[in-house]
């Protein structure tokens, strides 16, 4: 039963009782398995363009970014670091004082090349009146870990990644957010020079990534010849989700009040929904490299959304011929051949359809949000996988899966996981107006039925956790997908402090 408190909190966040009511039900009777047709591959689903394509793409999105069109680039940058420094957490906590792992042994071996390292050591003279060499020769190291993690040092620990000095330069250190501003200049310019940059983050950071910018935009501005626009926004508190407990009620903390949690990055949709864009490239936080090695990146993620464009003027051409109701019976074959060799969306029913009837099925599946998501061959990374599933409807498209929405007890369904040769390493470019150049609600296309349940725990207690359906896998469940075949070096995320120290990173 809700109390009045508790009424008073969810009108204070804008969650209605019905959302708690359909919250607990997924506690109690869980998520379904998705039913997966086969792994995407580059022999179907995932596309490979040869060099003539490549320079038809590449051509698209530039006469594209010529026109009066929006585009923005879209970073979810709330994550925090704590993360990626367990390891460096777990040496402050341990009972010896000298590096015992290999992974603290390398930390130390290679201090010196992380682009933090000059700040660290102005932190230890500060704190102990010793520079880090010193430290070290005494076998003090913790007091080193301590400045670099501490809100007495560089409170590295509590920042969220985009804070972070992760690349050096010759005029100095990079963040993320640095990276970023480089990279939107780079492949999101209008004819006029705007950038648009967009970043979601936590409410507590919002000023020091604010400051950052305004510190640091006017730099690249100068040196791109770009005008930012730079943006941000948080996850709304009506996207948390109600925590159960065991017993799939609700939980209450020691006061007895309702604990909520954030619902995931699958809440951003809501974020995206907001943006006034006709293009949206998507990126995550961290897959960032210095300028040496950034050709690839640009390339790709032109060539991604050159890929978009064109098929999405194909798409409204159809859908134009279609209104005008003066087709041809050859020219709806040839549309729903586009709709399932290029989109990727096949229905094994439509054979059985009058012309009339195909045509509002063709309607329906071309007049939706398109996305085209850049796939890396699988090295064992973790991350989501690129699948050919049914949906709801009975129809088979293309989605990015991860590993708990598989049915793993199931052979078959495993050996097609394992046999993945492709991963989804979060590259996207969506476009989000219909052929009319309204903007489509992206929140009517998310699949409510593929969220995610975890075990937590509160102050001692287990409970357990509702993440809403992932941004790039149930959120976007109801969009039109394509998959581009995209080289590893556009991939270099930074999970732990030690991956600072791989050559993409130095």
């Amino acid at each position: 039963m809700l109390t009045p408190q508790d009424k008073e909190l969810l009108e204070k966040k804008g969650i209605s009782e019905e959302q708690i009511a359909t919250q607990l039900a997924c506690f109690k009777k869980g998520f379904p398995y998705l039913k997966l047709f086969s792994a995407a591959s580059v022999e179907d689903g995932i596309l490979s363009p040869d060099a003539d394509d490549q320079k038809k793409y590449l051509d698209a999105w530039e006469a594209y970014t010529q026109t009066d069109k929006v585009v923005v680039k879209f970073v979810p940058a709330s994550g925090a670091a704590s993360r990626m420094f367990k390891n460096m957490f777990e040496f402050l906590g341990a009972d010896y004082d000298v590096p015992q792992t290999d992974f603290e042994k390398k930390f130390f071996a290679q201090i010196e090349h992380f682009a933090f390292y000059d700040d660290l050591n102005e932190a230890c003279q500060k704190n102990t009146g010793k520079d880090i060499p010193v430290l070290m020769a005494e076998g003090n190291y913790k007091s080193v870990v301590a400045a670099l993690l501490e809100a007495a040092g560089l409170n590295y620990g509590a920042l969220p990644k985009g804070l972070l000095k992760f690349h050096r330069y010759e005029d100095g250190s990079r963040t993320p957010v640095e990276e970023h501003l480089v990279e939107g200049a780079l492949y999101a310019a209008n004819k006029n020079g705007k950038v648009n940059i967009h970043f979601t983050v936590s409410p507590e950071h919002r000023q020091l990534f604010k400051a950052l910018v305004e510190e640091k935009a006017s730099k690249y501005a100068k040196k791109y010849g770009v005008d930012y626009n730079v943006t941000f926004s948080e996850q709304k508190p009506s996207t948390d989700t109600i925590a159960a407990d065991m017993d799939n009620r609700p939980f209450r903390d020691d006061k007895g009040n309702l604990v909520f949690r954030p619902g995931g990055h699958g809440a951003l949709i809501e974020n995206l929904n907001d943006l006034d864009a006709d293009v949206i490239f998507v990126k995550n936080i961290d897959n960032v490299v210095p300028d040496k090695l950034k050709g690839d990146t640009v390339l790709y993620k032109k060539l991604l959304a050159g890929v978009l464009v064109a098929l999405q003027q194909k798409t409204f051409a159809y859908l134009q011929l279609l209104d005008t109701g003066k087709y041809k019976h050859e020219q709806v074959l040839e549309i729903l051949q586009f709709l399932q060799k290029q989109l990727h969306c096949k229905n094994p029913e439509v054979k059985n359809l009058e012309d009339a009837e195909l045509v509002i099925y063709l309607k329906k599946k071309l007049n939706r949000p398109m996305r085209v998501c850049g796939m890396v061959k699988n090295v064992g990374e973790p991350g989501g996988g690129p699948f050919l599933a049914y949906n709801p409807d009975g129809t088979i498209s293309l989605q990015i899966l991860e590993s708990s929405q598989i049915d793993m007890n199931d052979p078959e369904k495993k050996s097609m996981f394992e046999k993945g040769t492709h991963f989804n390493p979060v590259d996207l470019v969506c476009a989000v107006r219909d052929y009319k150049g309204h903007k489509f609600d992206l929140v009517n296309y998310v699949d409510k039925a593929t969220g995610f349940i975890s075990r937590k725990s509160k102050n001692g207690k287990d409970l357990k956790a509702l993440e809403l359906p992932g941004l790039w896998n149930g959120a976007m469940s109801d969009w039109n997908t394509v998959f581009v075949e995209v080289p590893l070096t556009t991939f270099n995320p930074v999970k732990t402090v030690n991956d600072l120290l791989r050559e993409q990173h130095q």
